[in-house]
């Protein structure tokens, strides 16, 4: 017989124990045809799995499968003749933006042992007439955000690829990009998403043309300037100087903007070789006109997106991220959109 100290200890043990053993664990498979006749038929079916013994919440990032919504870089393809060029769009999403909001349609959530499928068309993200008509090995992107049950934190887990696919491709190997008629300034946008369009216009305008003047008036390590893209060199000082510099060439005046996209987590994209035409989504008319993730900013972190302008890419979002990576990376910092979106926006306000 136990004695009662005895079936304390016993019971905070198995507790403990039951708590240890609570570990997440996604697997990630794809599948679709062998072969493909033309680029628009190009799709694939991704599987993702709950391979842990907790239940997940787990964001529907439009960077990852769990979003068929976006022409996002969501896949790696190769093959022996090169890559295909990505086409596709960027986007500006803040997962703890998604977090607070806690949406229902903004998680997928996996119990145990638990598949979702989602189908994804290649032909609006790739153009593959660089690496011509072979056959490609097409991997998943395997980062997800996810809440953490237990302390109902946002946290990263990446999901083993247990599956690639495979296909051959032929005969026509991208698609025409539908262009909007340039001398329209709005396409699907009301009368007071125009009014408020021209506000956050001028908004970015203010930041764009204060952020090329103080990098150009700062030509030494600052706060502000090591805070959003790491240490001090004259090569990246001069890269992301030339990046604002590109952006006041092209005022924000003289865009398209597309009101058409209604997407509630997502606060606009681009597609980066399309010059000219940013999409706004639901979280842009949320949002503040300047301050931190604010509309004037969504706009100076799209346009970077494009090629003419800076060509950034969404390695990191949020603040948080940007931080760290100007910290652990500053030549990927100076080609981040986030991190030249809160460089301009600089609130808080640093010297």
């Amino acid at each position: 017989m136990f004695t009662p100290s005895l079936r304390s200890f016993l019971y905070a043990f198995c507790l403990s124990a039951a708590v240890v053993s609570a570990a997440p664990g996604l697997s990630l498979s794809l599948s679709g045809a062998d072969s493909v006749v033309d680029v628009e038929n190009l799709s694939v079916s991704a599987t993702l799995t709950n391979t842990g013994n907790t239940t997940m919440k787990i964001l529907n990032d439009p960077s990852s499968i769990l979003s068929p919504t976006f022409s996002t870089n969501t896949f790696a393809i190769n093959s022996a003749s090169g890559s295909p060029s990505f086409v596709g769009m960027k986007v500006k999403y803040n997962p703890l933006s998604v977090v607070k909001k806690n949406r229902e349609q903004s998680f997928t959530v996996l119990s145990p042992g638990e598949s979702v499928t989602v189908d994804h068309s290649l032909a609006n993200a790739y153009n593959f007439t660089g690496s011509g008509e072979t056959s490609y090995t097409i991997a998943p992107s395997t980062l997800f955000y996810y809440i953490d049950a237990d302390t109902n934190e946002l946290r990263t887990i990446n999901a083993e690829t247990a599956q690639k696919h495979s296909a051959k491709l032929s005969g026509t190997l991208a698609v025409a990009r539908r262009e909007l008629d340039k001398r329209i300034a709005y396409n699907s946008c009301s009368t007071s998403e125009q009014s408020t369009l021209v506000t956050a216009a001028a908004a970015a305008q203010t930041y764009a043309e204060n952020a090329q003047a103080y990098l150009d008036e700062n030509t030494s390590s600052t706060t502000r300037y090591t805070t959003w893209f790491g240490e001090y060199n004259s090569s990246r000082h001069a890269e992301v100087l030339s990046h604002f510099s590109n952006m006041l060439d092209h005022p924000y005046a003289d865009y398209t903007y597309d009101c058409s996209c209604t997407d509630t987590d997502t606060y606009a994209y681009v597609y980066s070789d399309s010059f000219g035409t940013i999409y706004l989504c639901g979280a842009f008319w949320d949002a503040p006109t300047t301050g931190t993730d604010s509309m004037g900013g969504t706009l100076i972190h799209e346009s970077s997106h494009f090629t003419i302008i800076a060509g950034t890419d969404d390695y990191v979002y949020g603040q948080s991220g940007a931080q760290s990576l100007a910290e652990s990376n500053p030549d990927e910092a100076i080609f981040n959109a986030d991190s030249h979106e809160y460089f301009a926006e600089n609130n808080p306000e640093l010297s």
